[in-house]
C-alpha cells in the first residue's frame, strides 16, 4: 500500500479530544484519523449509492410489488403484534438515544 503525508491544521481542543479517544482506545493517533477519514468517506460513498439506486427506482413496479404483500399469506406463529406496553417501552427507549 502507497502511503504519503498530509500536513492537517487541526484546532488545539479538536486535536486534545482526538489524542484523549486515540489513547482510551489503545491505538496510536495516526490511526485514529485515519479510521475516522476512512469511516466517513465510507458513509458518503454508501449515500451516494443509494441516492443513485433511488434515481433508478420504478415507482409503479414498488407499489405493485407491496399491493401484493400479505395475500395468500396468512399470519404464521410469530407473528403477532407486540403488546402496547413493550411497544410504548421501545419507543421510549428509541426517542432517548
Amino acid at each position: 500500500m502507497r502511503r504519503s503525508n498530509f500536513a492537517l491544521r487541526v484546532p488545539p481542543s479538536l486535536l486534545a479530544e482526538a489524542r484523549k479517544a486515540a489513547e482510551a482506545d489503545g491505538v496510536p493517533l495516526n490511526q485514529l484519523i485515519t479510521l475516522a477519514l476512512a469511516e466517513k468517506v465510507s458513509a458518503m460513498r454508501t449515500e451516494e449509492y443509494f441516492e443513485e439506486r433511488a434515481r433508478r427506482a420504478d415507482a409503479g413496479k414498488v407499489t405493485r410489488i407491496l399491493d401484493r404483500l400479505g395475500k395468500n399469506n396468512p399470519p404464521v406463529a410469530g407473528d403477532e403484534l407486540p403488546s402496547s406496553k413493550s411497544k410504548k417501552e421501545r419507543q421510549r427507549r428509541t426517542s432517548s438515544r
